[in-house]
């Protein structure tokens, strides 16, 4: 039990701090909005992780069928992270954007995750059969890898959340436009690999 536990704490924290679109949004809307904002989008993978896991347990034996629908999956994903990429880019001044629209975090958040094939790929190739595996055996040890997983996936973007909210009062708006057009220009760089991984997986490249 102590050892799934563990490696659902490794998995996580890897997870968590690993460059991708959830994470670069979670700083985006922290920069933006505040640590509040930033800290909904990190809770985004709770509401999308448990409907992800029991579809690709569902699905576990058959990925190869699949291909094409986590590249549709993959290119909508990319498009949606483009528009997220395109706000920041544009973004001017700190008081204004701290005073604009809803910021919609969580939902930015939850699309983001949804929209992400990494996640599925994840619970279809190690997550799922490990669950499965630690299920059969003892109920209470794919618990634990799972309540180790997600605590550290989430704990670990709060963190990154709370970290960027306690330096956002040190921007002017020179700097603060200056980050933006960085985390703006990740997410370009995001949403391009995920274009380029749909588009593999439905096979238009090789």
């Amino acid at each position: 039990m102590i050892t799934l536990l563990f490696a659902g704490i490794v998995l996580g924290l890897s997870a968590g701090f690993s460059p991708g679109p959830l994470m670069t949004l979670v700083l985006s809307q922290t920069v933006r909005h505040g640590t509040r904002e930033g800290v909904k989008v990190a809770m985004a993978p709770l509401l999308t992780d448990l409907p992800i896991i029991l579809l690709s347990l569902l699905v576990l034996s058959r990925l190869a069928e699949y291909r094409t629908a986590l590249g549709v999956l993959s290119l909508l994903g990319g498009l949606y992270i483009l528009s997220l990429a395109y706000e920041s880019l544009r973004a001017e001044r700190l008081a204004v954007e701290a005073g604009d629209r809803e910021p919609q975090s969580l939902r930015r958040g939850v699309l983001v995750n949804a929209l992400n094939p990494h996640p599925y790929i994840f619970w279809l190739t190690v997550g799922g059969p490990v669950m499965l595996k630690a299920w059969n055996e003892r109920p209470a040890s794919a618990v634990l890898f799972m309540a180790g997983f997600s605590g550290c996936l989430v704990g670990s973007k709060v963190f990154l959340a709370v970290l960027a909210g306690r330096t956002r009062h040190l921007l002017n708006d020179r700097t603060y436009r200056a980050l933006m057009r960085i985390l703006g220009v990740l997410l370009v760089l995001f949403a391009l690999l995920l274009l380029r991984e749909g588009l593999t997986l439905v096979g238009v490249f090789s």
